[in-house]
């Protein structure tokens, strides 16, 4: 069976088909970060369970659902971006 790609189609190998690996990274150096902070404190372990899962649920979830199949390293670069040089362009269409 041969599949006929068009040359336009951008190819991504991703984890399971729908997370790429780089947002895999990101989502593994931010529990990290999480874990190490949690560890610097004298906690219970509920305590330590609880801001793991308050701190890195948001962006997993945001990792697993997306942006309309945008990474989402590109979106956390251009809400930065945004935040940076904000534009806001305003169009008045008039009629004749």
């Amino acid at each position: 069976m041969k599949f006929i790609f068009p040359q336009n189609y951008n190819f991504k190998i991703k984890f399971l088909g729908f997370l790429d690996y780089s947002t895999i990274t990101l989502n593994i150096i931010w529990l990290a970060i999480i874990l190490i902070f949690v560890n610097l404190f004298n906690f219970t372990l509920y305590t330590k369970i609880l801001f793991i899962i308050i701190f890195s649920f948001p962006l997993f979830i945001f990792s697993i659902i997306g942006f309309n199949g945008e990474n989402i390293i590109y979106v956390f670069f251009y809400v930065i971006k945004f935040f940076l040089k904000p534009k806001v362009y305003l169009y008045k269409k008039e009629y004749n």
